[in-house]
């Protein structure tokens, strides 16, 4: 008779327990132990309980394979979440951990793996190649493609998260919070509605500080006081919600009818715009992508949008500063050319209709497609190709959780055509889909690596780059630590080639979820170590880092509407002497928008109660003592960068702590 010991741990999240039957039986080598029914129902398996039983074999199993958990109904219906199974065999062997972190729903049967990270090479018993199979083949029926849209990465097939399976769910009190967020903005800020009488219109610049109640930060406040300076608007473009949209300058686009002449004033001494372009000081903004998006129309009104160049200088004293501002691509006698120089409210108001163009490009652009929906694919491929046992699965699988959910969300609660972005965003309805298309078409995976982004946009040596600085930080982090821990499974570059499972896994990304992008530029194989590096670090720089960068700002620099506005109520001016309060007023978003605005960016720009760091692993997917290793030497580069941000922002009023390792999520869930 041969006597193992288990132990069998509960969730910790809300109703992650179970009463009914829970069954165990454990699979080896030479045979199988007894079914063994593991509890009393209804008192053990208990939230965050960890539970110890025995489990005997008439005969000796040899190594154990797999353990299997079969969950039956007591009384009535009750999913359990098994965070993992240890079993201590006969003889005080090395006890092995079987990890889970999956729910249990309905009358279920499931086997589970021991915790040892192996590729396909690696397994050579029937049994263990036949798990692996069938694993696949399962979570390719529940996990499939679909097409949200054309002209843009495919996604989920899902239709609102309740279709999605619970392994993939918000845990119940990420939703409760959530719902409840979102809920306590709006009736906050319909308050306000209230409070100020259901205007129409602010009647001047100042109004906008009657919905600063309770959602404000200090950032918000610093902008509402600064947001009119050049160097504050300079400032934005290197450190904002969308600081990779700034690129170098060396010729002036022939549609950008700016003279030298007409900057003269904005030059130091001794030089001109000539000397400063060859210098590598002039840098542009270009919105093209948004001339000619059809605009929304809220409450039967038509809404505005424009497509601005925006001409910065790397002034020696000032800093960046904004020189030259053309409002649409096309130039002419009603395309004048904003300047400095100009009456203050209509230099105010070209820098508004930029900012403008900032809100739509950094929300749909920036933020959605170039983190969100890039990541959903690599999230819908390792599901459908790369087994749990999979290194690569274990790499990613901290890196996805809740991306399913909350893109599904994104689509019906923001995107849909009754969504948030229809109700209060120039580009809502019709045009936000065009915009994300036309990105799609450029999107390249080349600009995706921060280490060639700079340098490809010229702005490798921007001073006060602080999101660049930062961002190179923690690609060397993320990249090193991808690379350390593939070099245990990957011995050469034909390791990788013959995995037959990450093969399938590549082309899923690049033919399933990359569609239509013959100038993407990821090849549908992996030929190296470095190849299969680069992307994994790509995955996880863009879940973590880069989404950090766009999505935790937002509050910050959108909070106070004039700085970035998310929609226009008149068309861009024609005249800049013509420029008056009433007609900034008349353009800003109305009290209502400017409400929902506030809002939405508090909601999901704020931190997540439940968010997991870049670099803490609560599940541990990987046992072996040689992955633990590097996962600690991760967490102690992270902590390295973490101080040197902190010393870098000592004695600085205006802080950029956005990518302090410690406040960026280890996924993308909101």
């Amino acid at each position: 008779m041969e006597i193992y010991t288990v132990t069998v741990a509960t969730g910790t999240s809300e109703y992650s327990g179970t009463n009914n039957y829970i069954f165990m039986t454990l699979v080896g080598e030479k045979g199988e132990s007894e079914r063994t029914l593991l509890d009393n129902p209804g008192l053990d398996f208990c939230r965050g309980a960890v539970d110890t039983y025995k489990v005997t074999s008439h005969l000796p199993l040899g190594s154990l394979l797999l353990v299997r958990l079969e969950k039956k109904r007591y009384w009535v219906e009750d999913n359990w979440f098994c965070r993992y199974v240890t079993v201590e065999p006969p003889g005080g062997d090395k006890v092995l951990t079987f990890p889970c972190y999956r729910w249990l729903v309905g009358d279920i049967k499931v086997e589970i793996r021991e915790g040892i990270a192996k590729t396909l090479r690696d397994d050579s018993l029937p049994q263990l190649l036949a798990h692996r199979k069938t694993e696949l083949q399962e979570r390719q029926k529940t996990y499939r493609w679909s097409t949200w849209a054309p002209g843009i990465p495919r996604c989920i097939d899902a239709k609102t998260e309740a279709d999605l399976p619970q392994d993939v769910r918000f845990e119940n009190e990420k939703r409760s919070d959530f719902e409840h967020s979102l809920n306590y903005a709006l009736l906050e800020l319909s308050l306000k509605k209230l409070a100020i009488r259901f205007g129409k219109s602010w009647n001047d610049l100042d109004d906008f500080k009657r919905i600063f109640w309770k959602l404000r930060s200090p950032i918000a406040e610093y902008c509402m006081k600064n947001w009119k300076e050049d160097w504050f608007f300079g400032y934005q473009c290197l450190n904002g919600t969308n600081p990779r949209m700034i690129q170098r300058c060396t010729k002036l686009p022939k549609n950008f009818s700016v003279t030298a002449n007409m900057v003269q004033s904005s030059m130091a001494p001794r030089t001109n715009l000539d000397k400063e372009l060859q210098a590598g000081n002039i840098y542009l903004l270009d919105y093209a992508i948004m001339d000619g998006i059809p605009t929304n129309t809220i409450n039967g009104k038509p809404q505005y949008i424009a497509a601005p160049f925006c001409l910065l200088y790397q002034h020696p004293d000032e800093g960046l500063i904004p020189i030259a501002i053309q409002l649409e691509q096309t130039p002419g006698l009603d395309t004048p050319i904003f300047l400095p120089k100009d009456p203050p409210l209509a230099w105010v108001l070209a820098k508004m209709w930029v900012r403008h163009s900032e809100f739509q490009v950094f929300q749909l652009l920036s933020h959605l497609l170039r983190t969100h929906l890039v990541v959903e694919v690599v999230c819908v491929a390792t599901l459908r190709q790369l087994p749990v046992v999979h290194p690569i699965y274990k790499l990613l699988a901290p890196h996805l959780r809740y991306t399913l959910e909350i893109n599904c969300r994104g689509r019906t609660q923001l995107l849909s055509a009754n969504g948030i972005f229809k109700q209060v965003v120039s580009t809502g309805g019709d045009g936000l889909l065009i915009l994300a298309q036309r990105e799609y078409k450029v999107l390249t995976y080349r600009s995706l690596q921060p280490h060639n982004d700079f340098p490809d946009r010229g702005v490798s040596q921007l001073p006060n780059y602080f999101y660049r600085e930062h961002s190179l930080m923690l690609w060397e982090a993320i990249h090193s630590f991808v690379s350390g821990m593939l070099s245990l499974y990957y011995q050469s570059d034909q390791d990788v080639q013959e995995d037959l499972e990450l093969q399938a896994w590549i082309r899923d990304i690049s033919q399933e979820g990359f569609t239509d992008l013959p100038n993407f530029g990821l090849a549908n194989k992996l030929s190296t170590r470095e190849e299969l590096s680069t992307l994994l670090a790509v995955a996880i720089f863009t879940s973590t880092a880069q989404h950090a960068a766009t999505n935790n700002g937002q509050f910050d620099w959108c909070a106070w509407i004039p700085n970035t506005p998310c929609t226009m109520r008149q068309p861009p001016p024609t005249d800049k002497d013509a420029v008056t309060m009433e007609m900034i007023m008349a353009t800003l978003p109305d009290v209502s928008q400017s409400c929902v605005q506030m809002a939405i960016t508090w909601h999901l720009g704020r931190t997540q109660p439940d968010a997991i760091a870049l670099g803490q692993y609560t599940e541990e997917h990987f046992t072996e003592g040689r992955a633990k290793e590097l996962i600690d030497k991760f967490r102690t580069e992270l902590k390295e960068i973490e101080d040197s941000i902190l010393r870098q922002n000592e004695g600085l009023d205006l802080q950029y702590l956005i990518l302090l390792p410690s406040r960026i999520e280890n996924s993308i869930t909101i």
